[in-house]
C-alpha cells in the first residue's frame, strides 16, 4: 500500500483540482468522460492540471539528481543557480522577441541558461581544486541571486506584456498553460527522466563519495556530467515555461528518502510523483483560495512544503546520511 499511496493522492488530487474552479463545472463526472465535452473543464484545467503534474515531476527528479550528483542534502535547482539561469535564458530571448512564452524556442533557451549556469557554479566551485560540496552550495547561491537580478532587470526594462511580469518569473504561474505547452515541458521531461533513471545505480554508488565510487568502477565526472545535463535539461523545460517554483526539488526527493529508502532507481520515480502531487496541490490552492484573485504558486509550494520537510528532519533526521 505504501508504494501506491502517493500515485493514488497524486490522481485524487488531479481529480479533484479539476472539480474545483472559480466557474461551477455543470455534470463534472459526465463532462469528465467525454473528451472535448465542456471548454472550461478540457481546454482550461485539464492542461493547466496536467501541466502541473509534468512540472512537478520534473522539478522533483531535478532536485534528485542535484543532490546525488552533489551529494549534499540540500542541492536543488534554485540553489545551483539553475533555475535562475533558465528564468533567465527564457526571459532574454522573450523580451527580445526571439520567442513566445511557452514554446519550444523558450524552452529551448531556457534550457540553453540553465545548463551555462549550472556549469558556471561547478567551474567556479571548483576553480581551487577539489569540487567541495560547501564550497559549490556558496557558489550556487550567490549564482542564483546574480542571475535572479537579471532576472528582474530584463523583465523591468521589457516592453512586451508576457515578460515584464516579474512575479511570474520569480514565483511561478501556471495560468498561461495551454495544450500547445504541455508538448514542449512532456517532451524535455521525458528526455530528463530517462537520463536520470539511466544513471541512477551510478548515483546510489556516488553517495558513497567520489574516491568509493571512483573504486567501484564510476566515471565520476561522467556521471555528474549527465546529471548536470538531465538537471539543466528538467529545470529549463520547467522554469521557461511556468516560471520559477521553488522549494518543490528540495522537499519531493527528501520525502521520496524517508519513504522509499535511498535507492536512486525508486527515487526517480517517487519523487517525480510526489513532487506532482506537490504543484498540483499547490496550484489548487493558489487559484481558489483568494478567488477571484490568484496567488503565485511559488508562495503556495513553500507554505505546503516547508512544514512537510521540517517535520521529516525533526522526526528522522536519519534520512540523509552526510559523507
Amino acid at each position: 500500500m505504501k508504494k501506491w499511496f502517493p500515485a493514488l493522492l497524486l490522481l485524487s488530487a488531479f481529480t479533484l483540482s479539476l472539480y474545483v474552479g472559480a466557474t461551477q463545472i455543470d455534470n463534472f463526472w459526465s463532462a469528465l468522460i467525454n473528451p472535448g465535452s465542456n471548454e472550461i473543464l478540457w481546454q482550461i484545467r485539464f492542461p493547466r492540471v496536467t501541466a502541473a503534474v509534468i512540472v512537478g515531476a520534473a522539478l522533483g527528479v531535478a532536485g534528485l539528481l542535484a543532490q546525488g550528483a552533489c551529494n549534499n542534502a540540500v542541492a536543488e535547482p534554485a540553489i545551483l543557480g539553475t533555475a535562475a539561469g533558465a528564468a533567465f535564458g527564457a526571459v532574454l530571448a522573450i523580451s527580445t522577441g526571439l520567442v513566445e512564452v511557452g514554446t519550444i524556442g523558450a524552452i529551448a533557451c531556457g534550457t540553453i541558461g540553465a545548463l551555462l549556469t549550472t556549469a558556471l557554479t561547478f567551474k567556479l566551485a571548483a576553480i581551487r581544486g577539489a569540487l567541495s560540496s560547501f564550497t559549490l552550495i556558496i557558489v550556487g547561491i550567490a549564482i542564483s541571486a546574480i542571475f535572479t537580478s537579471f532576472v528582474g532587470i530584463a523583465s523591468a526594462m521589457a516592453s512586451r506584456a508576457d515578460a515584464r511580469s516579474i512575479s511570474f518569473w520569480s514565483l511561478g504561474s501556471l495560468a498561461l498553460i495551454t495544450s500547445e505547452n504541455l508538448i514542449g515541458i512532456a517532451l524535455t521531461t521525458l528526455i530528463g527522466v530517462a537520463i536520470a533513471w539511466r544513471i541512477a545505480p551510478a548515483l546510489d554508488r556516488l553517495s558513497l563519495g567520489d574516491a568509493t565510487a571512483f573504486h567501484l568502477g564510476v566515471n565520476v565526472a561522467r556521471i555528474r556530467l549527465f546529471a548536470l545535463i538531465a538537471l539543466s535539461i528538467l529545470a529549463g523545460g520547467a522554469v521557461s515555461t511556468v516560471g520559477s517554483i521553488a522549494f518543490i526539488g528540495l522537499a519531493a526527493p527528501h520525502i521520496a528518502r524517508f519513504i522509499y529508502g535511498p535507492s536512486h532507481r525508486k527515487l526517480v520515480a517517487h519523487s517525480a510523483i510526489i513532487g506532482g502531487l506537490i504543484v498540483v496541490v499547490a496550484d489548487t490552492v493558489s487559484r481558489t483560495i483568494a478567488q477571484p484573485n490568484e496567488l503565485p504558486i511559488g508562495l503556495a509550494t513553500a507554505l505546503l512544503g516547508a512544514p512537510v520537510l521540517i517535520a521529516l528532519v525533526a522526526f528522522k533526521n536519519n534520512v540523509w546520511r552526510t559523507q
